[in-house]
């Protein structure tokens, strides 16, 4: 997902890439950072299917006069834990984005969902495509919820250590990149960072992942941890404008890093061999030949 954004929002030329694990990662911190510790005073829903599982009235009542204890994540799920024992669970899909707005601010085309706040402020979820997704689940049982229960482990933790990872890639017989977006093998990895972390690691998209031997398999693992921890610390640099959060990390200049993704016909920085585009499951993976024949 790519913003770019006026700070009035007047003009908006979007790209749209599912967001993935780094993006909601410092969103989340963002989010946290403005928001925590603030009462939702009302709320106000535009758009009826944003909560499918709820009726407008009970979604509206359940998080009236609530205070949002702390903001935070589970794959690319973003959470307010708020403190009347419930948890207000949101995913972005290909174009939720948060907005924090002063009183003299007009909503933005597209609002989907208003929570006035007690500050004179107001945090805006604005959504062209109408893929974004919400809903109020008991926090004692989030992690039991759908949404949450089928997740791989976090790749910083402890549970996704090399021996999950060989023993799972060496269980299936899908394509190895298939195998990386599968949320349940691997937590938060998307379309950009599988095809970031495959060249790195020099591995062909379509091979087996069981047909990966350890010493590929443990480069594979080390690739992952690798670009989603770069693209969190370049990320964490960037000054946030609370009336664009999202748009701030998805500015003009954040995607001209990436080494593989979207450089179809474009030289490969190792071996300037041209990146080329093959399709995947509906999905655009792009590699170089020359450099990942394995």
């Amino acid at each position: 997902m790519l913003f770019l954004a006026t700070k009035h929002h007047s003009q908006i030329i979007q790209k749209y890439n599912m967001p993935e694990l780094p993006e909601v990662e410092l969103v989340t911190k963002s989010l946290n950072k403005l928001v925590s510790k603030r009462t939702i005073l009302i709320s106000e829903l535009f758009r009826e299917k944003l909560i499918p599982h709820h009726s407008k009235q009970e979604f509206v009542e359940t998080i009236k006069n609530v205070a949002i204890n702390f903001v935070h994540r589970r794959g690319k799920n973003i959470l307010f834990d708020l403190n009347n024992t419930k948890t207000l669970l949101v995913h972005l899909r290909m174009s939720g984005r948060f907005m924090l707005l002063p009183i003299e601010r007009e909503n933005p085309k597209h609002t989907h969902a208003i929570f006035y706040l007690n500050n004179e402020t107001r945090l805006v979820f604005q959504d062209q495509r109408h893929f974004g997704f919400m809903r109020i689940l008991e926090t004692s049982k989030l992690n039991s919820s759908k949404e949450l229960a089928k997740l791989a482990p976090e790749p910083f933790s402890e549970d996704f250590d090399e021996k999950y990872f060989v023993s799972m890639l060496n269980s299936s017989k899908n394509n190895i990149k298939s195998v990386l977006l599968n949320q349940s093998k691997v937590c938060g990895l998307g379309n950009i960072y599988a095809s970031e972390a495959l060249f790195i690691s020099k591995i062909n998209p379509e091979i087996e992942a069981n047909k990966l031997n350890k010493k590929q398999s443990k480069l594979l693992y080390q690739a992952i941890k690798f670009v989603l921890n770069e693209s969190i610390e370049q990320g964490s640099t960037m000054n946030v404008d609370p009336e664009n959060i999202d748009g701030s990390y998805f500015d003009g200049t954040y995607e001209n890093r990436w080494r593989v993704y979207d450089q179809e016909n474009k030289e490969c920085v190792n071996c300037k061999n041209l990146i080329i585009r093959i399709n995947q499951n509906g999905r655009s993976t792009f590699y170089c030949t020359k450099c990942q024949k394995i």
